[in-house]
């Protein structure tokens, strides 16, 4: 899954996960499904290594989808409400938009942190537009590994989100990463599950507090999607 910088997503990966999103919830042979709570549904499925790979699909009311995908995007505003982050940036490469993530573990884990290429398209299907985010581990020359920190050189990402007719967002992810170390893979996978409603709370508020700056922290009304930390 890791890749050098320089290569674009093709239009076939953009459309494909498109595709995902109009084909909700048929998700294929060998998923479980792992969490189903306000409207959003998390399967898994074990790969070769132990570790699992994840498929999200959710109906967020009150969330729309132009607001979802910036919020998503804005690495700076996402400084301010996830309180995992220990270090966020991105920076271009070849072209390409390259993202620095380095994520808080608990003592005596070691950080890990990700580099990874981050391309957004809005899509026209049929007069109906899709946001699509696509995110994968890469290397570049300037950032370098660091001592006491992990990278966390396999790790995918794919949304869609598009508009639920209403006020409301549908949405698909797919994730993906092998935070590696020594950590056993019946821990990842246990902490990946209890993680999805904090993140989902705390993104949530986050939506609430983009449209609303002077809302107070907790105020949010919707529930949000996103896995975008298995680790986080």
């Amino acid at each position: 899954m890791e890749g050098a910088a320089g290569g674009s997503f093709s239009d076939d990966q953009f459309w494909e996960v498109c595709m995902e999103l109009q084909r909700f919830q048929l998700v294929g042979a060998n998923w479980e499904l792992m969490v189903e709570a306000q409207g959003i549904c998390v399967y898994r499925r074990l790969d070769e290594t132990g570790l699992c790979e994840y498929k999200v699909y959710g109906v967020l009311d009150n969330c729309l989808p132009d607001v979802l995908a910036d919020v998503y995007m804005d690495l700076d505003y996402r400084k301010q409400w996830d309180e995992y982050i220990e270090e966020l940036y991105q920076l271009e490469y070849n072209g390409d938009t390259v993202v620095y993530w380095q994520v808080k573990y608990p003592f005596p884990m070691y950080n890990r942190d990700y580099v990874y290429i981050q391309q957004r398209r809005d899509l026209d299907l049929n007069g109906w537009k899709i946001h699509v985010i696509l995110a994968q581990s890469t290397s570049v020359p300037q950032i370098a590994e660091r001592s006491g920190v992990v990278r966390v050189n396999q790790y995918k990402q794919s949304l869609a989100i598009e508009s639920d007719g209403k006020k409301g967002s549908k949405v698909f992810m797919y994730y993906f990463d092998n935070p590696g170390g020594l950590i056993p893979s019946w821990l990842i996978n246990w902490v990946a599950k209890g993680s999805v409603p904090v993140f989902l709370n705390d993104m949530a508020n986050a939506c609430q507090r983009f449209l609303f700056p002077t809302c107070p922290r907790g105020e949010a009304a919707h529930t949000l999607l996103i896995l975008h930390f298995i680790g986080n």
